[in-house]
């Protein structure tokens, strides 16, 4: 079994561009584990508050476009 300690000196080893691609991979998976979560929690209603508190800012004129 490959520990953290292994795979922490397989990257250090990793020539410059490998890295680079390594790197732009991790991007892009982290990235789409946080979209899949939002999905996730939108589905589940875990956002509703979300969705009443801009309501509830565009009714009273306090609702902010940032």
């Amino acid at each position: 079994m490959t520990t953290m300690a292994d795979i922490k000196q397989a990257i250090l080893s990793l020539p410059k561009g490998e890295y680079a691609e390594l790197i732009e991979w991790l991007h892009d998976l982290d990235e789409q584990k946080w979209d899949q979560q939002i999905e996730d929690d939108s589905i589940s209603g875990r956002l509703e508050f979300l969705r009443e508190e801009a309501i509830e800012g565009k009714r009273t004129g306090t609702l902010r476009n940032t």
